[in-house]
């Protein structure tokens, strides 16, 4: 069965509106590119407490969960430490990391034209980066080599985390999407067939709704009303969702039972 998959967001400047989220629209266009969806999001600030809980839940599910930000080596950064209270084991320093971690100081080293002191204090800090709970596997980070890492629960729940910046971010989630889940692709590949109906009411059009779901399992039926639509004013978007074929049949009907009432139709349309 394909898992449930789930993001959390970390970080005070998300909460406090100092910066926008990005990640759940790409993560969303990340999956989707691949045939999967996402089941939930949840964002948190800087609270130890917060994100452990937050993390022993996500270990206890059965669910496959990307964690972006707070895993750096600042005062502020927790998400690491949180990490291993949540599963209960001790805090590393992962051979890998700190082999990929002392690489992008010698890099950065030679980019500034000065010799490489591994035993300078920031230079032992930066170390920090790569102290990971027990048992953690790396992953790889393209951008600046300073790795990201998962680790899973004992109910099989697996999270995996990356850093907050885009930029890096991104390209580790669809590395980890890629090597670890494409026999997931496109198995739960879904499509959206909808009509704009305009000025109905949407108490009126629920028994047809809850037939329609009833009749074909798998499917979902959604419906998006708006109020002050720039092109259609008051309106609902009704529509079906699921595996194509099963979603054309469920539409096929949906718009069928449309016929006994008297509506006005906006255009269709397919995502």
């Amino acid at each position: 069965m394909t898992p449930s998959f789930g993001l959390i967001v970390i970080g005070d400047e998300i909460m406090t509106g100092k910066r926008q989220d990005k990640h759940l629209p790409k993560v969303i266009e990340l999956m989707s590119a691949r045939g999967l969806s996402l089941s939930w999001a949840e964002y948190i600030g800087d609270s130890p407490e917060r994100i452990t809980a937050t993390l022993q839940r996500a270990f206890r599910s059965a669910d496959v969960v990307f964690s972006c930000g707070g895993i750096g080596a600042t005062p502020d950064d927790h998400t690491r430490q949180c990490a291993g209270r949540a599963l209960g084991v001790p805090l590393v320093l992962h051979p890998e990391a700190k082999a990929l971690i002392q690489e992008r100081m010698q890099d950065t080293a030679k980019e500034q034209g000065v010799p490489y002191e591994p035993e300078r204090p920031d230079n032992i800090h930066r170390l920090n980066m790569g102290v990971f709970p027990q048992g953690a596997t790396i992953i790889r980070n393209p951008y600046n080599k300073i790795p990201g890492f998962s680790c899973q629960g004992q109910s099989q729940g697996v999270v995996h985390f990356v850093p907050g910046f885009p930029v890096m971010a991104w390209p580790m989630i669809e590395s980890v999407l890629d090597a670890h889940y494409s026999q997931y692709f496109l198995q739960n590949a879904y499509v959206e067939k909808s009509v704009i109906i305009l000025g109905a009411m949407e108490a009126t059009l629920t028994p047809l709704m809850e037939s329609i779901e009833s009749a074909h399992p798998g499917v979902k039926v959604f419906s998006l009303p708006s109020v002050d639509h720039p092109q259609w004013g008051r309106h609902i978007e009704l529509g079906v969702k699921g595996a194509p074929d099963a979603a054309e049949m469920a539409y096929r009907d949906l718009r069928q039972g449309l016929t006994a009432f008297a509506l006005q139709y906006g255009p269709e349309l397919v995502r």
